[in-house]
């Protein structure tokens, strides 16, 4: 699945969404994410943006859009049986090659659950705080990724020295300091997914001179449930 969702009513915010989930897929997705983004960095200097069925939303910009600057985020979770040392690099690298860097990685649990692995069919999970220590593994293995590669993120500053985690400086739930998240660390772990979305869609408001570009990926799980979200509003 490769799809691009434009969310029209929450600023200059764009979701990239692909359910890979293997290091074969996600090389496909890194790919196509580079070549997208690309794509769409392009028709923005050119005065507007054309993304694939979805330019109506774009034709009337103003030639102003050219200066807007770009960030990427990654939204990302996979299942526990997936390796997240051998599915993160490839995207990582494949994105980094072409000059693609992501500005913040937020790791989230998703809405809908495996019961059964072999059944393909999934429940919506209840509504009972999410065990989020899966979620911390895959940022440690991002943070520690980014931290080999030396990376820098889309203002040319290295993306190791943002800062600490919101628990580092807070001690309080994310719920309480979503804000902070805009100036901290390379990545978080958000307790919900659909907290991640109203964090995404506010900070797509609150700062109209950027072009937001989410990739989802890691999970068909995460994708779907993100699908639901943005065709519920």
């Amino acid at each position: 699945m490769l799809e691009q969702i434009p969310d029209g009513n929450s600023g200059d915010l764009i979701f990239y969404l692909d359910g890979a989930h293997s290091p074969e897929s996600m090389e496909v997705c890194a790919r196509w994410f580079s070549s997208a983004v690309g794509e769409a960095q392009q028709s923005v200097k050119n005065g507007f943006v054309k993304e694939l069925g979805y330019s109506h939303l774009y034709e009337n910009k103003h030639s102003s859009e050219s200066k807007k600057a770009s960030k990427k985020i990654l939204l990302f979770n996979c299942m526990e049986k997936r390796d997240p040392q051998l599915l993160l690099p490839p995207l990582v690298d494949i994105c980094a090659s072409n000059g693609v860097h992501f500005s913040k990685a937020l790791f989230v649990p998703s809405m809908s659950v495996y019961h059964r692995v072999d059944s393909g069919s999934s429940i919506v999970a209840p509504n009972a705080p999410a065990n989020l220590s899966w979620q911390s593994t895959l940022q440690r293995t991002w943070d520690k990724l980014i931290q080999e590669k030396d990376l820098v993120n889309d203002n040319g500053s290295k993306m190791q020295k943002l800062g600490k985690t919101h628990e580092d400086v807070t001690g309080e739930p994310l719920e309480k300091c979503v804000p902070v998240l805009k100036d901290l660390s390379p990545s978080a772990v958000v307790p919900s997914l659909p907290l991640a979305i109203r964090w995404l869609r506010d900070y797509a408001k609150d700062n109209p001179s950027l072009h937001l570009q989410v990739l989802v990926t890691g999970s068909l799980h995460l994708v779907g449930d993100v699908l639901k979200l943005l065709r519920r509003r």
